[in-house]
């Protein structure tokens, strides 16, 4: 069984910023990897330690999941 697709918000005080992203796992989950680096030492939320979770949106579909983090993402820009 797969898990409900989300965007996610993430938010760093240290360097004041948002990493916005999408995912199918449970978003305090994906946070873990984030924090553990799980994705590599030059990602983007490698760069700080304390990312929090800003907010977790649950959608119906993954698409729906990649369509809300890419309008974000535009809106951001």
């Amino acid at each position: 069984m797969t898990s409900m697709p989300y965007c996610y918000i993430l938010y760093s005080p240290l360097l004041d910023k948002f990493y916005i992203g999408q995912t199918q796992q449970d978003p305090e989950s994906r946070l873990e990897q984030h924090l553990s680096r799980f994705y590599g030492n030059t990602k983007f939320t490698a760069k700080a330690k304390d990312w929090e979770i800003f907010i977790s949106i649950p959608c119906s579909t993954e698409k729906q999941a990649r369509a809300v983090e890419g309008h974000i993402k535009k809106i951001e820009e």
